[in-house]
């Protein structure tokens, strides 16, 4: 069977997509798998179906690069709503297997275009120790925060805690370093209105069972994660609870790319109106015999 397939990369993550509006594609998970591979394949994280909805716009079906339906994809989403624009498509409400979700092409182009969308709200985060969190973003992530996260062991600690028993079903594993300054007793400064957060993040993603360029999921995981650690070192310091901005953006550099992160902090971990931005590029278009 030959299919025709485009793909497209955001910071560095990068999926093979199909338009698969008349619901004629229903690929194997050793053809998905096949796909994805960078030697017998196409080469991608993942692959995603551009699929008809009833009710929105489109719908977003993804699959890991081993081949087995995947959970939401942040970076996916926004690369999924740069190949809807190319299609002629002009709105960009969508659902996942997470949920609705809203997407905007901010700058739209041939090549790369500036694409935002909407996730889910992050209303639990589990402190798994001193310095990491677990969260649900649409895709489940443990975050740590490290020192010297250019020199860190992401592919040997990411394996051991990818499968680790105390997450059942697995986790996606992000490694984070903080560049929010310190005051001279050593204790991270407030967060002012105005300031941004920023950080650098390398993730080591579940189902690829690697280190990627880039999460979507886990770049909002942990933004929202040193939100969380900076808020808990403030209550340490004062003993008392300090409620951040209402409104927070977060720089985040990936291995691929920057990308950026905004939400509205509510208090009592609450976490809503969260959205992604940064490049979605497209790469090429082929036929594939499969």
């Amino acid at each position: 069977m030959k299919i025709k397939v485009s793909k497209y990369q955001g910071a560095g993550n990068d999926f093979v997509i199909i338009d698969n509006r008349d619901g004629k594609i229903d690929l194997t998970t050793q053809q998905v798998k096949r796909l994805c591979d960078r030697r017998f394949g196409v080469g991608a994280d993942g692959l995603m179906y551009l699929n008809s909805s009833d009710k929105y716009n489109f719908s977003m079906s993804y699959f890991n690069a081993d081949g087995k339906i995947g959970t939401m994809c942040g970076n996916g989403g926004r690369c999924l709503v740069a190949f809807a624009s190319h299609l002629g498509i002009k709105k960009f409400i969508f659902d996942a297997i997470d949920g609705v979700h809203i997407g905007k092409v901010l700058k739209p182009s041939p090549l790369t275009s500036e694409v935002e969308i909407g996730m889910i709200d992050v209303t639990d985060i589990k402190e798994h120790s001193p310095k990491s969190f677990f969260l649900n973003t649409g895709s489940p992530h443990l975050v740590m925060f490290v020192n010297d996260l250019q020199k860190y062991d992401v592919i040997g600690q990411g394996k051991l805690w990818r499968n680790h028993p105390v997450f059942p079903g697995g986790t996606n594993v992000n490694f984070v370093q903080g560049n929010w300054g310190k005051d001279s007793s050593g204790w991270s400064r407030s967060l002012e209105p105005g300031n941004t957060l920023e950080l650098s993040v390398r993730t080591y993603e579940r189902g690829v069972e690697d280190e990627t360029y880039a999460c979507g999921t886990g770049i909002v995981a942990s933004a929202i994660a040193y939100h969380r650690l900076l808020n808990k070192n403030t209550e340490s310091r004062f003993s008392k609870e300090l409620f951040f901005p209402t409104n927070v953006k977060a720089k985040v550099k990936a291995l691929g790319g920057n990308l950026e992160v905004n939400f509205k902090y509510e208090g009592n971990n609450q976490y809503r109106e969260i959205m992604l931005k940064g490049p979605a590029t497209f790469v090429f278009t082929c036929e594939i015999t499969i």
